[in-house]
């Protein structure tokens, strides 16, 4: 039975798979070209602006743009637009994930942050190695790991949240990928100096690989999942486990969707 559910899996998901890696990887990717552009000494724009709030402010701004493409990019549309293991976990947890799906989106997470750092370090290469830039990897700040622990699971709740009452409201879920984008770039903003706004397992491995920063990875293995866990589990008691409707987070489009939906029973009944 378990062979043939990872073959039915596989055989019939496999686009999702790849999309949610894909995604990730151009995710991973283009914050390796922002995070070179603005810190690298060289960069004439990290030489024109100086201010090191302004550039996170313009970091943050290209990750919640980029965010907010990837919820209402084609790709997106069919997968989920998940990005991230501790989204998918949340999903899982919520019932609206087959288990062999959850197992082969979170691979394909992982595979795909893993090829965008390659890919990254292909393409912007010494610059990404600067110790200024040092792979865009996601660190405690000064208060510590239990501080970024803290902060990083307070994020990963609001945003995982907003997402759940944007989704399953049909008055707001055609608003749930600017609502992501949103919260991404204000989380960098007033929250990146505490843990580097990472919020993605998956993410921070691929960072930490190259930069060999591993003292800390915990707190991006486990504040993340935590984080998001509660926050479904807010949600359900405050809407019940039938309030969430699907795994997507954008669910209106003619895509195909392989989760346990309920999308077209939510938009003929109240909701």
């Amino acid at each position: 039975m378990g062979v043939t559910g990872v073959r039915k899996a596989l055989g019939q998901h496999w686009p999702e798979y790849l999309m949610e890696a894909s995604g990730l990887g151009l995710f991973v990717f283009a914050v390796c070209g922002f995070a070179s552009l603005l810190e690298h000494p060289d960069s004439p724009l990290r030489q024109a602006v100086a201010d090191p709030d302004l550039r996170r402010c313009l970091f943050g701004l290209a990750a919640g743009v980029v965010t907010a493409g990837m919820v209402y990019s084609p790709w997106g549309q069919q997968s989920g637009a998940h990005l991230n293991p501790a989204v998918t976990l949340t999903f899982f947890r919520l019932g609206k994930i087959d288990p062999w799906d959850q197992c082969f989106y979170v691979l394909a997470q992982f595979a795909g942050a893993l090829g965008g750092i390659v890919l990254g370090v292909a393409t912007f290469g010494r610059a990404l190695e600067h110790p200024a830039v040092n792979f865009g990897a996601a660190v405690p700040g000064m208060a510590g790991a239990g501080t970024a622990f803290i902060a990083e699971t307070l994020i990963s709740y609001g945003f995982m949240l907003a997402a759940l009452v944007c989704t399953n409201s049909r008055a707001l879920a055609r608003y749930t990928g600017a609502v992501c984008g949103a919260l991404v770039a204000a989380f960098v903003l007033l929250e990146g100096p505490i843990s580097g706004t990472s919020m993605n397992p998956a993410g921070a491995l691929a960072s930490a690989v190259p930069a060999h920063v591993w003292m800390d990875l915990w707190v991006y293995f486990t504040a993340p999942p935590l984080g998001m866990l509660l926050a479904a589990e807010s949600y359900v008691r405050l809407r019940g486990a039938r309030g969430v409707v699907c795994a997507k987070l954008n669910h209106q489009n003619d895509k195909r969707c392989i989760f346990r939906c309920g999308y077209a029973q939510h938009m003929s009944g109240a909701g």
